[in-house]
C-alpha cells in the first residue's frame, strides 16, 4: 500500500526533460474561499499507510464537514489509530479486486473515494505492478458504482450537465503521475516507446479504463501529481514510508530546485491532500467544467467523460502559481 510512483515519475520526467506547456492563465481560486457543502459527508480512502494516502488522511481528518472516513487497508493504519478521530473507520480487507455485500454495506452513503493506493515499478514485478495499478482500482471503481445516488435523486457529473449544487455524483479520485500518458504504444514514435517507462503506460491505460465508467452519476478523476513532497508537513512526517538511500539523495538533489525554480513539477503533501479532498467533495467541479470548457493547461476530459488533472492544472486551480 506505499505510495513512491510519483518519486519514479519525478525522476523518469527530469531524466527525460519532457516538455511541459506554458501555463493557461485563469483566474485562481484558494481552496479556503471554496463554499462549504449543506451536507455532511461520507468518504472512502485506500493506500492511507503510503506518501499521497496519509497527506489526503490528515486533510479528510481536518476537514469537518466529512461526517465519515472508511479506509480500506491490508493492514492497521497507524496515523488513523493516533488520531483517535470518531469518523474514522478501517476496514481490513485482503484481495483488492473483490468487493462484497458485507464490505458494501459498510461503505454505504460514501459519496466519494481517493484511490491512493499504489507501488513503485521497481518494488514488483510487471503483472503484479499492472493488477496493483489498473486492475485495484478498476474492480474498485466498478463495485462502488453501486454506491452512487440514483439518477432519480442527483445531478449529472459536471461534464455531462449542469451541476446541482444541493446533489452531486459519486467522485473517484485516482492518485495517477506525471509523466502517465494514454497515448497508446503503438502510436508512440519510435524514440518515445523506446523511453516511455511502462509505469507511464499502465497508469495511462488505468485513466482511460476508469474514465469508461464515467456515467451521471460515477464521475472518474485521474489526478497526476509530480515531485510530492512531504518536507514541510509535519503532521504526516512520523507515518509515511522512509526512502531508500538511493531516493533520499535523489531527493536532496532535486528538491530545492524543483521547489524554488520549477515549480509546475512541485506537489507539496498539505496542499496536495487539501486539493485532493476537495475533489472528492465535489468543490472542483465547477473549476473542472470551466478548465475543459477553456482549455486549460493541465486539464484533459478523456474519452467517455473522465478528466485527467496535471500538477500544472492543480496547481493554478488551487491558487499556489508556477
Amino acid at each position: 500500500m506505499i505510495y513512491i510512483s510519483s518519486w519514479v515519475s519525478l525522476l523518469s520526467f527530469v531524466a527525460l526533460s519532457l516538455p511541459i506547456c506554458s501555463s493557461f492563465f485563469a483566474l485562481p481560486i484558494p481552496l479556503s474561499n471554496r463554499t462549504s457543502d449543506t451536507n455532511k459527508m461520507h468518504l472512502i480512502l485506500t493506500g492511507a499507510t503510503g506518501l499521497v494516502g496519509s497527506a489526503v488522511l490528515d486533510a479528510m481528518i481536518k476537514t469537518p464537514d466529512i461526517s465519515k472516513i472508511s479506509i480500506i487497508s491490508r493492514r492497521p493504519v497507524k496515523m488513523a489509530e493516533d488520531a483517535k478521530d470518531p469518523r474514522i473507520n478501517v476496514i481490513l480487507h485482503k484481495d483488492f479486486e473483490k468487493y462484497d455485500s458485507d464490505l458494501l454495506n459498510q461503505l454505504e452513503g460514501a459519496t466519494g473515494c481517493v484511490w491512493a493506493l499504489g507501488v513503485s515499478q521497481n518494488a514488483v514485478g510487471k503483472e503484479e505492478y499492472i493488477r496493483i495499478t489498473k486492475s485495484f482500482p478498476l474492480a474498485a471503481a466498478t463495485a462502488f458504482q453501486s454506491l452512487s445516488p440514483s439518477s432519480s435523486t442527483s445531478t449529472s457529473s459536471p461534464l455531462h450537465t449542469q451541476p446541482n449544487p444541493s446533489s452531486k455524483p459519486f467522485h473517484f479520485i485516482y492518485i495517477s503521475g506525471e509523466g502517465a500518458t494514454t497515448t497508446p504504444p503503438s502510436s508512440l514514435s519510435l524514440p518515445a516507446r523506446l523511453t516511455t517507462p511502462y509505469y507511464a503506460i499502465i497508469k495511462g491505460q488505468a485513466e482511460l479504463a476508469l474514465s469508461s465508467l464515467s456515467s451521471p452519476t460515477f464521475f472518474p478523476i485521474s489526478m497526476r501529481p509530480g515531485y510530492v513532497d512531504p518536507s514541510s508537513h509535519s503532521a504526516i512526517l512520523p507515518y509515511i514510508p522512509k526512502l531508500s538511500t538511493f531516493m533520499t539523495l535523489a531527493v536532496k538533489v532535486l528538491g530545492p530546485p524543483i521547489r524554488v525554480g520549477y515549480k509546475k513539477l512541485w506537489s507539496p503533501t498539505e496542499e496536495l491532500g487539501k486539493g485532493v479532498v476537495e475533489m472528492a467533495m465535489g468543490r472542483w467541479d465547477g473549476d473542472i467544467k470551466r478548465e475543459i470548457e477553456d482549455g486549460g493547461n493541465g486539464f484533459e476530459k478523456l474519452q467517455g467523460g473522465g478528466v485527467v488533472i496535471g500538477n500544472v492544472g492543480w496547481r493554478r486551480v488551487a491558487g499556489l502559481g508556477l
